[in-house]
């Protein structure tokens, strides 16, 4: 089966400074989820927007599809693929609804302004981020992590196939952390959604996620099964801490530090 998205040895250098990310592969099937994790610096994010197509590779290629994405038009591509930053700007007080209707521009005619089906959309992607109560609300009065939730929202409401979260769960608390990922637990299930998260929050990997990309230094340290990756002496290894453990319980891993 070709994968939705596939990253090819890809590498990427900042101007003047060494390289950020190198020769890193991914392969994305249909209705997945992938959680990429590492150390601050490791390059995950550099890598996450070369997927997006917002940073295009020093070498090697992603493709959509079986296609380069260099052969796929930015608006078709918009429509396949979402991509949520790990911080939501907010600089003007539109209504939370009005900033997750921007989500739905790949999909709307040409200087044509969203109708009530689109409005029906972006309801219904606040509701899938638990911020349906946020909609009229300016997004400049709201804290980081109600932001966040918006910021979900206007991915979902693209209707991606493939959604990419730099640290979506961030600036949230349990009750809301628990809850987004309960979502996109759902809509892997019920649209097929594939997602690639970023996230520090290794316990969430352990029985939500098909696989794990682990980046060190800007290559790969490992990319497996949870029970695969999240063992002690690889952890260790990759964000430099001798004392991290972790351990396997049932479908869950449990990852500490012992003092």
């Amino acid at each position: 089966m070709t994968p939705l998205l596939e990253a090819r040895g890809l590498s990427y250098a900042y101007t003047g400074g060494a390289p950020a990310v190198r020769n890193v592969s991914l392969e994305v099937p249909p209705a997945s989820m992938i959680a990429i994790i590492g150390a601050n610096g490791s390059g995950k994010s550099t890598f996450l927007r070369m997927l997006a197509g917002l940073y295009r590779p020093a070498a090697g290629e992603v493709l959509l599809d079986g296609r380069p994405f260099a052969t796929v038009p930015p608006r078709l591509r918009a429509r396949e693929i979402a991509y949520m930053p790990q911080t939501a700007a907010a600089a003007f007080p539109f209504p939370a609804l009005d900033v997750v209707l921007s989500g739905r521009t790949p999909h709307l005619p040409r200087f044509h302004l969203e109708g009530a089906r689109d409005r029906e959309i972006g309801m219904e992607a606040l509701e899938a981020a638990g911020a349906a109560h946020l909609a009229a609300r300016p997004v400049t009065a709201l804290s980081a992590g109600e932001r966040q939730m918006v910021a979900l929202a206007r991915a979902l409401a693209q209707q991606p196939r493939l959604l990419l979260l730099d640290e979506p769960s961030s600036a949230l608390d349990l009750k809301h952390r628990a809850g987004i990922m309960r979502a996109l637990a759902r809509l892997r299930a019920a649209r097929g959604l594939s997602i690639v998260m970023i996230t520090h929050d290794l316990q969430l990997t352990g029985s939500l996620f098909d696989r794990i990309l682990a980046l060190r230094g800007g290559e790969t340290a490992a990319c497996g099964r949870p029970d695969e990756v999240l063992r002690s002496e690889l952890l260790a290894d990759v964000y430099g801490e001798p004392n991290v453990r972790a351990q396997r319980m049932g479908d869950q891993t449990l990852v500490w530090i012992e003092a």
